[in-house]
């Protein structure tokens, strides 16, 4: 049961941080591409898709490596388990408290009704993903590590 545990824990949270590594070096890239207002349309269809998904992703992964840490008590890794699971919170708060108050306005722009600084907007969206991204990438190590 433990082994099926950290399976599925570590495929859940190997995928989220596969999408949002995506996210930042594939997707909005090839928005950014886009001609005229195309990729700021994508990119207001990307958070309306995303944003409703990502909060479920980001929780049940946070419960699956607490679980992990949890079951593995006192065992070789528990600790990295703990690390993981406290960057997984961080990514969280990171979330909560720089991404999704941008992610809530600019999921309702269009060309029409955007505000002057949308691009500014999106700009410090995408630095704020990318710290938020190295710091699931940690996890993500930090988790695999405490397996082996």
């Amino acid at each position: 049961m433990i082994n099926a545990l950290e399976v599925v824990t570590t495929v859940s949270v190997g995928l989220m941080v596969g999408v949002e590594f995506s996210v930042a070096f594939v997707m909005n890239r090839i928005f950014d591409a886009l001609p005229e207002d195309s990729g700021q349309l994508a990119r207001a269809h990307g958070g309306r898709m995303l944003g409703a998904v990502m909060p479920v992703w980001y929780i049940s992964s946070v419960v699956l490596v607490a679980i992990r840490a949890a079951t593995g008590w006192g065992h070789p890794g528990t600790g990295l388990a703990v690390t993981a699971g406290a960057l997984l919170i961080v990514s969280v708060l990171m979330s909560i408290l720089l991404l999704v108050p941008i992610n809530n306005r600019s999921k309702t722009w269009t060309p029409e009704n955007r505000p002057a600084d949308w691009k500014e907007q999106s700009d410090r969206w995408d630095r704020y993903h990318y710290v938020r991204v190295a710091v699931l990438i940690a996890a993500l190590a930090l988790l695999v590590t405490s397996l082996v």
